[in-house]
């Protein structure tokens, strides 16, 4: 299980707390919001906009919440203007991040990523001091018992993906950015719902992390994640099963 795999696994985890709290919908909200404000809001033109959605309604998202979020971003409604920042920087162990937030305050932002950075270990890097390590890629995670293997990926095949394999009892389908929309598409058209669908920064050389360094990074993962402007984190760390199981537990 690759390193971004083992993260995403833990946010699903994480997930039904996010969204007792109103993380998770703020942070579909902000998304919403700022992909009607960049390409209008009609989702059929808007592909951001399309795949916001998208996460929202699997996330039980009233409609009320998105036409309000979609109307704020095209203008019709006031609201709070966000802009999109990532931030750059190291771990322990030398690992890499790569923070993506939407803010109102970028000073505020900046401040409280370095505030979590420096307090779990890490440095805050210079802009392109590490984004060259990843890859923007669509990364769709399937159950296993969701449909055949064979009909699987002849649909996510057709429908443009790059490659699929079995991890743990998911199927994770990789995408290239442009393609992502027509395979999730594809595949709600054959009755099939993602377990998480997300256009993710993919480390093209990950870092082997042991011993210690498993809890620290972990933690730092998760006050970033825990920063209310943040909307993604992705690293190049590398655990191995039985280090991650043991962090988990």
């Amino acid at each position: 299980m690759s390193g971004h795999s083992k993260w995403a696994t833990i946010k699903r985890s994480k997930g039904k707390a996010d969204a007792a709290r109103g993380k998770l919908f703020n942070r579909l909200i902000r998304e919403i919001t700022i992909a009607a404000r960049m390409g209008g809001g009609d989702p059929d033109a808007n592909p951001r906009l399309r795949s916001a959605i998208s996460s929202a309604r699997a996330a039980n998202m009233p409609n009320k919440n998105m036409e309000t979020a979609i109307q704020k971003g095209t203008g019709q409604l006031e609201g709070v203007t966000y802009e999109e920042v990532t931030f750059e920087g190291y771990g322990p162990g030398g690992i890499a991040v790569m923070i993506e937030c939407l803010t109102d305050n970028r000073n505020r932002t900046v401040a409280e990523v370095r505030h979590a950075l420096t307090k779990h270990g890490g440095n805050l890097g210079q802009s392109n001091s590490v984004a060259w390590m990843f890859k923007s890629k669509g990364i769709i995670r399937i159950a296993k018992d969701a449909m055949a293997e064979d009909a699987l990926m002849e649909v996510v095949l057709e429908a443009g993906a790059e490659d699929m394999q079995l991890d743990g009892d998911e199927y994770e389908v990789s995408t290239a950015p442009e393609s992502f929309e027509d395979v999730r598409a594809a595949l709600g058209k054959v009755g099939v719902e993602p377990a998480s669908a997300e256009l993710a920064k993919i480390p093209d050389n990950p870092v082997k992390v042991e011993g210690d360094n498993v809890g620290k990074v972990m933690r730092l993962m998760e006050a970033l994640d825990d920063l209310d402007d943040t909307q993604n984190v992705f690293a190049n760390y590398d655990i191995s099963d039985e280090d991650m199981e043991q962090f988990a537990g």
